[in-house]
Order: structure tokens, then C-alpha cells, then sequence
């Protein structure tokens, strides 16, 4: 085998007619060799999809390089060796493209194609040859298949294959089922069928009874509709007159209140009123007026207030010190300290008096003193000059103390004191007061000026307001006066106004009733008036119609629920032939049950046949590979698998043995299968990937020594990822070791 297929990229795999070992790791492509092979036979399935948990073939075994799937097999068929080649046209199709041809020669082998191939040379198809001579690590159990069924059955029956318990069975269950399921099927839905078609017949006389009082109420309606419409034009031609005296009574309003207006429009025409506006602006003019007069008062408080406040500011500078003087003369005399006047000399006139007179007196004296006997010129002038001197001297010091207490004086009675610090304060407080009392000035002259502007417009405006009102009322000489005359002429405007809206109005609600009633003859006619009211007559005829829509819609519902019933015989005759359907079918159901019984007997019967052959081969198989510890297999119609030890007359579930031991079960059914079911002149090759896997060296030894006795008479395929396998062949003609690496 050659193949490009999966992780295999063009590889070459050469087997024997014998037992071969191929050894390989894990992931170094066993089971994609397997998986090659089967596919070689029986080609992939294109129309498989990848479902949850599961991938199709034709994506799991893509390769892995990108490119096309291949494959070649060179074989041996009996006598002849053929070449199998399956390559890809369409990657939808992988594997599509098939050729069998005789080895060496290109001769096409005829009738070998795609799909017959697996079958013309293992003569099984691909479920039995999957259940039976493929077996895997994880598929060492049996299933029940539909061909496998069918290869059983041929081998202890009639020979034919081409009939299965399974399928039988299906097929008889769906028929079954298509008859009666539950409540659905087809017995049911003629049951049902059968019961609507009576149930119409026992409707149809009530819903022709309900169509006939339907009918007659109908009538009924009718006729009362015919007598209100006949009230209701009764009404219509009251209705009419009453709208012929509304529109004379419309006309005559309009005309009254057209001529009062003329009236009024005369006598206001004469009397000289003003217009509306002309009113509005006096009248508020004379609001005005009273702002004006209100704010004048306040004017003149504000005025009073200012004059006092004058006042006090005046009084205040009066009775300072400095009252009369300017800032400037302030602030001169304050600079210098004032001229006493009138201050007394006395003092030291008389000291200059009595010391030169003391000076003259010692000058004599001096001159005879220091002659001794007459007076010395000299000294006598000496002492003469020192009594001055000392005369002056005394005179200048009194003097200076009698100016100083004279200043002071002077500084006391103007000022009350002779601080200059107390009498530069008051000159500041007297600069604050002259200040203040400018400032009350001026607001005195500001608000006089503002109270005499008021006034003047306050006058100003009552004299324009007096001429405007006395043009129409001459006797208004003053404002409240004037204000009666305006509000009169506004009442008499306002009189007029209201005659114009209701000559509007009564001219306009004239115009509609002609425009609404044109063909009305505006002299009424003489009826008498209904019994009652068109509301009355009309709520009761709107609600008669209703009843007779509904009565209609009735009647017409009934009659087409008549319509749809169909015709009575017409329905007894269906019903008729609803009861012979159901009769057969239900004959049908029972024939189908029956031949579903007997069919289950019948594989009962083939199930006790095979299953003791199967049961003695696997037997004599799990013998040989545990080396005598069991002895019986017992297998029931599922395939379920129980085993005998030796020394034990109790069989054991296989679910109770090691994992060991039930491999080894599973092995030997599945090969007891292939001896029973794939035929001998094929010699259908067994596969077995990783099958031994779980089994301890003595068991893998036994089921080795087996599997070379097997392989005398069929080709066996036994991957493996163990050496002991290859080991225990080691130099052993008689089987083929192939070693792949992995790639």
C-alpha cells in the first residue's frame, strides 16, 4: 500500500500472507494505515458531515500537506493480483476517481469499480467487514448492525442476504406506526375523520331550524325599520318648519339690531364722543396724573427733609470757632499763632527806667571806688556799660513772658485752648462741616429743582387733558370731572361695541340658517308636531339596525354553514366509506402486528440457532488465550457477553472482568465472528489496531501464538505501538516484523 492520505505523505507499507506485526509509536500513523485500507475497499463517504463530537472521514483523513487524496493497493484475489488506485478529481469527493487493473498489464478488471469493490473481493460489505474482521482498540465490542444481521442470517438459514431482522422489523413498525401511533396515524385521523362527518349530520337540521328563525327575524326588523323611517321623515318636515320660523325670527333680529346701531352711530356722531383709543389714552393719562401727583409729594418731602437738613449743617458751622472764614483763611490762621492785642508794657518799660538808674548809679559809684578819692573816667564807663547790659537783658526776658502769657490768653479766648494739635482738629471738624452743609445745599437745590419739574408737568398735563375732554364735555373743569366724562363716553363706545356684535351676530347667524336650509321658505308651514323627538326615534332606529345587521349577519353565517355541511346524503355516503377505511385498516393494523410477532419468533429461532455456534467458537477461542481459566461464553440476541470460569459454574458478566480479561472476551467473539461470518474462499484479511494493548505479557503471548495459527489460512494485520510484540516473533519465518518510523 502507498498512500498520501491523513499524516501519510506518500509512504510505502509491503505486507505478507501471513501474520505481520507492524510496530510503530503512538502518532506515527497505525490507524491511519487502518483507516487507508478500509478505505481502499469501500471508498469515503462524501455526503458525511463533522456533527458534534464527531469529524467526517473525508476531514479527519485530509493531508496534512495540503494536497490531493490518493492511494494505490497492490493485491492478490484468488489467482490473479490486481492494482487499486482511488485518486481525487473534486475535493468534495475525495477518493471518487477508481481504477482496478490486472498487475503489470492495465488491463481494467470488469465489473470492479468504486462501489462493488469491497464486496466483489472480501464478499462482505462494509458494515460486516467493520464489525467483524476490522477491530480496533476501542471497538473490540459488538454491535448490532443491519448487514451484519444479514450475514448471520445467511449462513443459518436460506443463504440469501439480502433480508435483515433489523430492517424487517423497521419497516413493519413504520407501517404500524403510519396506521396508528398514539393519537395520530392513519386510524385515527379517519376515526376523527368519521366522527366531524357525523357530528356535520347532527348539525345540519339545527342549522337549518336556526337559519329559518334567523330568516323570520330578519322580516320583523325590517318591518319595524320601514315605520321609524316613516317617524323620522315625520320629524324631517318639523324639523323644516321649525328651521323656516328660525330664519324669519333671524332675519327679523338682524334688521332690529342693524337699526339700533345706526342709532347709536348717529347720536355719538353728534355728541362729539372720541373714539375707543382716544378714551383709553385720557384715561390713562389721568392715571398718570396721579403718579405724577403722588410722586410731587414725595418730591417735596424729599425737598423738606433736604431743607432741614440744611439748616443743620449751617447751625453746626455757626458754632464753630472758625464760622465766616473760608478753608484758606482757616487754614492761615491756624498756621500762626495770633497777635496778642493790648498786652501790657508796664513791666519792662520800668525795668529799663530803674536799671539805667542803677547803671548811672554805679558807674559813679565805681569811678570813686576805684580812684579811691575822685571819680576815674574809665571804670566809671565800665560799669556804667555792664548795668546796662544787664538792665536790657532783664527788660527782654519780661517782655517775652508778657507777650507769651498774652498769646496765650489771646489762644484761649478763641479758641479754648492752647493745644495746637485741639486747634488743628478743629479746623478739620470745621472743613468737614462746611463740606456737609455745600452738600445739603446743593440736594436742597437739587430737589427743589426736581419738585418744581414735577409740578409743572403735573400742571402742564391737567391743563392738555382739561382742553382734549371739554371738547365734548364742556362742563369738565377739572380732572375728576373730566375723568366722569370720560368714563361715560368710554360706557357709551362700549354700548356701541356691543350693538355692532350682536348686529353681527344675528346678521351671521341669519346668513348660516340660509346657507344650511337655501330651498326654506321663509313663510312657515302649519304642522303639528311629533310624538316625540328625532333623538329618540333615531337612538331606536340605530339600534334596530344593529339588531337587523346582526340578524342578517346571522342569517347569513347559517347559511353558509350550511353551504360548507354540504348536502346530507352526500355526507351519510362519505361517512359510509369512512367506516370500510377504518375497518380495513384496523384489519391491516392486526395483520401487521401479527407478522411483527412472527417475525420476532422467527429471530428468536435464528438468534438460538447462532448464538450457541458463536458461543462454542468464542469459547474454544478465550480458551486458548487465557490459557484454559474460562471455559463458556454465552452471548444473547444483543450481543451482550457473559463468561464461564473453569473452576466455576456461575457466568460473569463482562462488564465484572479486568480490563485484560474482557479484551481477551471481546477479542475472541470478534474472531469466533470472523470464522463463522466472512467467507473462506475470500480469505478476508483481519486488521487488528491496537488491539492487544491492554493485555499482560502472558495474554499477549497466547493471543500472539493464536493469532499465528489464524494467520495459516487468512492474512492478519496486527499494528502495534509495543516491542514485545515484534520480540516475541523475532526470528520467526513465519511472520513478517515491519518497524515504521515516525514522520
Amino acid at each position: 500500500m502507498s498512500a498520501t492520505f491523513g499524516r501519510l505523505q506518500g509512504p510505502t507499507l509491503e505486507l505478507k500472507p501471513c501474520l505481520n506485526i507492524v510496530q510503530a509509536p503512538n502518532e506515527a500513523g497505525k490507524s491511519t494505515w487502518c483507516a487507508f485500507l478500509t478505505a481502499m475497499f469501500y471508498g469515503i463517504n462524501s455526503r458525511e458531515r463533522d456533527k458534534a463530537g464527531f469529524i467526517a472521514e473525508k476531514n479527519r483523513y485530509a493531508p496534512w500537506s495540503g494536497a490531493s487524496m490518493s492511494g494505490r493497493l497492490d493485491c492478490r484475489s484468488g489467482s490473479d493480483e490486481l492494482t487499486l488506485t482511488r485518486t481525487t478529481r473534486r475535493q468534495t469527493a475525495p477518493l471518487a476517481e477508481f481504477q482496478a487493473c490486472y498487475a503489470g498489464t492495465g488491463d481494467p478488471v470488469p465489473g470492479l469499480t468504486g462501489q462493488t469493490c469491497g464486496e466483489m473481493l472480501l464478499g462482505v460489505s462494509r458494515e460486516v467487514f467493520e464489525r467483524s474482521a476490522f477491530i480496533r482498540q476501542s471497538g473490540l465490542a459488538i454491535t448490532q448492525d443491519a448487514g451484519l444481521e444479514r450475514r448471520i442470517a445467511s449462513l443459518i438459514s436460506s443463504g440469501e442476504e439480502d433480508t435483515s431482522y433489523t430492517e424487517a422489523r423497521e419497516t413493519l413498525k413504520k407501517q404500524l406506526t403510519r396506521r396508528r401511533y398514539n393519537k395520530s396515524g392513519m386510524i385515527p385521523g379517519i376515526e376523527a375523520e368519521l366522527q366531524d362527518t357525523q357530528r356535520q349530520l347532527s348539525e345540519l337540521q339545527s342549522l337549518e331550524a336556526q337559519l329559518a328563525a334567523a330568516r323570520q327575524r330578519v322580516e320583523t326588523l325590517s318591518a319595524r325599520e320601514h315605520i321609524l323611517q316613516d317617524e323620522l321623515a315625520a320629524c324631517d318636515a318639523w324639523e323644516q318648519q321649525s328651521q323656516a320660523q328660525a330664519l324669519a325670527n333671524a332675519k327679523a333680529a338682524a334688521d332690529a339690531a342693524e337699526q339700533k346701531l345706526s342709532l347709536l352711530r348717529q347720536r355719538l356722531e353728534a355728541d362729539r364722543v372720541p373714539e375707543v383709543d382716544t378714551i383709553g389714552r385720557l384715561r390713562g393719562a389721568i392715571v398718570n396724573l396721579e403718579t405724577v401727583r403722588k410722586n410731587l409729594e414725595k418730591a417735596r418731602s424729599e425737598r423738606d427733609e433736604a431743607m432741614k437738613a440744611a439748616l443743620r449743617a449751617e447751625a453746626a458751622v455757626a458754632e464753630s470757632p472758625f464760622a465766616g472764614q473760608t478753608a484758606e483763611q482757616v487754614r492761615r490762621e491756624t498756621s500762626q499763632p495770633p497777635e496778642p492785642v493790648n498786652w501790657k508794657k508796664g513791666p519792662g518799660l520800668a525795668v529799663i527806667v530803674v536799671g539805667t538808674l542803677l547803671s548811672f548809679l554805679l558807674f559813679y559809684a565805681a569811678g570813686v571806688v576805684l580812684t579811691g578819692s575822685s571819680w576815674q573816667k574809665p571804670a566809671s564807663v565800665g560799669a556804667l556799660l555792664a548795668g546796662l547790659c544787664i538792665t536790657y537783658l532783664l527788660a527782654g526776658q519780661l517782655r517775652r513772658h508778657a507777650m507769651q502769657d498774652a498769646r496765650n490768653a489771646a489762644l484761649i479766648k478763641r479758641y479754648g485752648t492752647t493745644d495746637a494739635d485741639a486747634i488743628a482738629a478743629l479746623a478739620d471738624t470745621y472743613y468737614k462741616l462746611c463740606a456737609a452743609q455745600e452738600a445739603a445745599q446743593a440736594d436742597v437745590s437739587a430737589k427743589t429743582a426736581t419738585a418744581d419739574a414735577l409740578y409743572a408737568s403735573l400742571s402742564s398735563n391737567e391743563q392738555g387733558i382739561l382742553l382734549e375732554v371739554r371738547r365734548f364735555a364742556p362742563s369738565a373743569f377739572d380732572i375728576p370731572a373730566a375723568d366722569e366724562a370720560l368714563k361715560g363716553a368710554f360706557a357709551r363706545r362700549r354700548e356701541l361695541s356691543s350693538a355692532e356684535a350682536a348686529a353681527r351676530e344675528t346678521r351671521l347667524r341669519y346668513e348660516v340658517l340660509a346657507q344650511q336650509s337655501p330651498t326654506l321658505s321663509e313663510t312657515p308651514i302649519s304642522l303639528s308636531a311629533p310624538a316625540r323627538g328625532r333623538e329618540a326615534v333615531e337612538q331606536e332606529l340605530g339600534t334596530l339596525r344593529g339588531e337587523l345587521a346582526a340578524a342578517r349577519s346571522a342569517a347569513d353565517q347559517l347559511s353558509g354553514q350550511l353551504s360548507a355541511q354540504g348536502d346530507s346524503v352526500v355526507l351519510r355516503s362519505q361517512a359510509a366509506l369512512l367506516t370500510e377505511q377504518k375497518a380495513a385498516l384496523n384489519t391491516e393494523y392486526d395483520a401487521i402486528a401479527l407478522a411483527m410477532e412472527t417475525l420476532e419468533h422467527a429471530n428468536t429461532t435464528l438468534q438460538n440457532r447462532f448464538s450457541p455456534a458463536l458461543g462454542r467458537r468464542a469459547a474454544e477461542i478465550f480458551a486458548r488465550l487465557t490459557d484454559g481459566r474460562y471455559s463458556g461464553v454465552v452471548l444473547d440476541r444483543t450481543f451482550h457477553l457473559s463468561a464461564e470460569p473453569t473452576d466455576e459454574r456461575v457466568y460473569r458478566d463482562a462488564a465484572l472482568l479486568s480490563a485484560g480479561a474482557s479484551d481477551q472476551l471481546y477479542l475472541a467473539v470478534r474472531l469466533a465472528i470472523c470464522d463463522l461470518v466472512l467467507p473462506q474462499e475470500t480469505c478476508v484479511p483481519i486488521v487488528l489496531d491496537d488491539a492487544l494493548t491492554n493485555f499482560d505479557d502472558d495474554r499477549c503471548a497466547a493471543a500472539l501464538r493464536y493469532l499465528k495459527e489464524a494467520a495459516q489460512t487468512r492474512q492478519i494485520l496486527l499494528f502495534t505501538c509495543h516491542s514485545r510484540e515484534a520480540d516475541f516473533f523475532a526470528g520467526d519465518p513465519d511472520v513478517s516484523v515491519v518497524h515504521l518510523a515516525a514522520q
